[in-house]
């Protein structure tokens, strides 16, 4: 159950509201049965995602082994976030980890509808290899090394992603992967289609897919890792393309719509993590930094972009992203834990081959859609299979660029955030 408050004066600008689909102009009163008030940012929020509400995520894993070595999972998931206030649909930076609900198509309600989440196999290949494949598997099923001890438990999506969400961007669907270890060394490699199951393979017909084509909505990762007794490093690197990559729960909608809409996208992951040997009053650090460049071929169509940034002659777009996450276990009581992070959600950094100019000739050269993130989070373990967790967070600029106003004239206000918090109970059995 949780909440979330808003705050700011920016306006919503014409060029922002053909980006995201906010009315730039409303007339008469501002709610159903308000007074008229300015058309802000911050007034869009608080009608559509400013309500308390209670959700749920419900996870079941059937999980067989047919030697003792190898798994075959299949995990049925329902939720109903999908109309929360958290993740949508005008601040994506608030959605939670746990904030799940089945895609059944845009305009289509399918909360509370059970589907299969995971469906994969997963064997050794001698003494140093394990092969995974599926028809419904994610990007880190298939990684020998998740480089992250944060958190705990989760409460931001933005958090769970080891500082690149471009690189470990969790793509699910149909894949395969192999990875290699030995030691503390290891190397993975793996590739998801999110549209393998689709028989169109003619890009820009409706509900096109498939694996290995321009509407795969494909990743390929590879990395390299190194994990001792107590810490681990990884460096990673993805291929994206399809649409495949960030999405509104990670990135502001400027970093985005620019990678999702690209030809391809190259994204690097560097992410460490280490822990101390007993629990006390030095926490485990966790921290990551990823960096996305994303090429187009001169056909791409942005979406409204470029009435916010000049992409006359585009050939790529930067965003970069980081966070550093700090975790103290058996604090007070022992099962008990407290966490914290800071990071910047993905965020643009750079156009080239067309100048940066944001909001038309007139505007501001400067690229300003950095943000920071910030959450805080305390663990009650209260027993063996059930824990409650009380979250706080704060977003400085959740829309990034979009709420700023830059060069946006006749609009005023440069500022919104978002302060929200929730309390989450888990089960497990």
């Amino acid at each position: 159950m949780g909440a979330n408050s808003y705050g700011g004066n920016a306006q919503v600008s014409p060029a922002a509201s053909l980006l995201t689909g906010v009315p730039a102009f409303v007339t008469g009163p501002f709610g159903p049965l308000g007074p008229v008030v300015p058309n802000t940012w911050q007034n869009q929020a608080r009608q559509t995602q400013g309500a308390t509400a209670f959700n749920y995520d419900i996870q079941l894993n059937f999980d067989t082994s047919f030697t003792g070595k190898d798994l075959l999972r299949t995990r049925l998931r329902a939720g109903n976030f999908a109309q929360s206030p958290f993740g949508g649909p005008t601040v994506g930076l608030n959605a939670t980890e746990a904030g799940f609900e089945e895609f059944c198509g845009l305009g289509v309600d399918c909360g509370d509808v059970v589907a299969i989440n995971r469906l994969f196999y997963q064997f050794p290949l001698g003494s140093n290899f394990t092969a995974t494949i599926g028809g419904r598997v994610r990007q880190d099923d298939m990684l020998a090394v998740w480089p992250s001890a944060y958190p705990a438990d989760t409460v931001l999506d933005i958090f769970t992603y080891a500082g690149a969400p471009g690189t470990y961007s969790l793509n699910l669907g149909a894949g395969g992967g192999l990875w290699w270890k030995s030691g503390g060394f290891s190397i993975s490699a793996n590739y998801v289609s999110a549209n393998g199951d689709v028989g169109n393979p003619i890009a820009g017909t409706p509900n096109c897919g498939g694996i290995g084509n321009a509407c795969s909505a494909q990743t390929g990762t590879g990395q390299i890792a190194y994990t001792g007794s107590n810490w681990g490093i990884a460096a990673a690197y993805t291929y994206s393309s399809g649409g495949a990559g960030l999405y509104t729960g990670n990135g502001t909608p400027l970093a985005t719509i620019f990678q999702t809409n690209a030809a391809a996208t190259n994204s690097v992951g560097i992410s460490a993590y280490w822990q101390p040997t007993n629990s006390g009053w030095i926490p485990s650090i966790s921290a990551g930094w990823g960096i996305n460049r994303s090429n187009y071929n001169g056909t791409t169509n942005l979406n409204g972009a470029a009435n916010l940034v000049s992409t006359t002659g585009i050939t790529n777009a930067t965003s970069q992203s980081w966070y550093v996450g700090l975790q103290w276990d058996d604090v007070f009581i022992k099962g008990n834990s407290f966490g914290m992070a800071v990071g910047q959600p993905t965020f643009l950094t750079s156009v080239s081959a067309g100048p940066a100019v944001f909001g038309g000739p007139a505007a501001a050269t400067a690229i300003v859609d950095g943000n920071y993130a910030w959450e805080w989070w305390y663990k009650f373990q209260v027993t063996d299979n059930i824990s409650v967790t009380p979250a706080l967070y704060y977003l400085s600029a959740p829309l990034g660029q979009v709420s700023k106003n830059v060069g946006a004239i006749g609009t005023t206000g440069t500022d919104f955030n978002n302060f929200g918090g929730f309390i989450k109970t888990t089960f497990k059995f």
